[in-house]
């Protein structure tokens, strides 16, 4: 798989693809990487794809940044360096409030909006501040990280599987991923996002409820909320299907 600036991405493009659709960019959440993503929403068929690892997470080089803004000027610089004019940026969790950050920081960069799991502020509980970034805690704090952004219908292996990867990050950049979501906040700049917004959230998000889209929705000019079932934070691997075709719904009205 390619690299950009450092940055580790999969690219998806299929031959039926039409030139005119602005290509898609998935942003991860803190502790994940372009895996977030199930390969169903990667392959998604008459799309161009990016996904990313942001710096520091999956196999991109680097360490992970200490505020959003920074993740959002390290994404315009891998489009400025693969010339994409301009994209529907696809965020989940921290990577929704990167998306929302993108938007305000770079309107002409931005086709499009798809929040997931977002909120307009991102604030992390004290005690994983604490603890998420020491080694004798590390691993305990992501198991509780971890469950809690699945639904109790999720599958243990699919559990499991998340908890690995996001292990594989190490503390200090989890610790630095999650400082960045406490300090995130654009509650006073939301009705500056004009662009067409898509916000999807788990009807069990322990981690965003769905009163956080649901005040996103009443604030941005141009957005539409779809709740998911039986769903928890992590919709893009325990409702691929479903967020693939709402998805596409949302890419074919615009």
């Amino acid at each position: 798989m390619p690299f950009v600036q450092g940055i580790h991405y999969s690219f998806q493009q299929s031959k039926e693809t039409n030139p005119s659709r602005p290509p898609l960019i998935f942003i991860h959440g803190a502790g994940g990487s372009f895996l977030s993503f199930h390969p169903y929403l990667r392959r998604m068929q008459g799309e161009t794809i990016y996904a990313l690892d942001l710096p520091g997470h999956g196999k991109s080089v680097g360490k992970g940044r200490q505020s959003i803004e920074e993740y959002v000027d390290d994404i315009a610089r891998f489009m400025d360096d693969l010339q994409i004019a301009s994209a529907v940026m696809v965020g989940l969790s921290m990577g929704s409030g990167i998306a929302l950050s993108f938007a305000l920081k770079y309107p002409h960069k931005v086709s499009a909006l798809v929040v997931m799991g977002g909120g307009a502020k991102l604030r992390v509980a004290q005690s994983t501040l604490e603890n998420v970034g020491k080694p004798e805690t590390f691993e305990a704090t992501v198991e509780t990280i971890n469950r809690a952004c699945f639904s109790t219908y999720a599958s243990n292996e699919l559990v499991e599987l998340s908890k690995k990867n996001m292990l594989s990050t190490g503390p200090d950049i989890l610790l630095s991923d999650y400082l960045a979501c406490n300090e995130f906040d654009v509650t006073t700049q939301l009705n500056q996002i004009q662009v067409p917004t898509l916000l999807l959230c788990g009807m069990e998000d322990a981690m965003t409820p769905p009163k956080y889209s649901q005040y996103l929705r009443d604030r941005l000019p141009n957005a539409q909320l779809h709740l998911l079932e039986k769903t928890g934070h992590m919709v893009t691997l325990e409702q691929p299907e479903l967020v693939a075709k709402l998805l596409k719904q949302f890419l074919d009205e615009i």
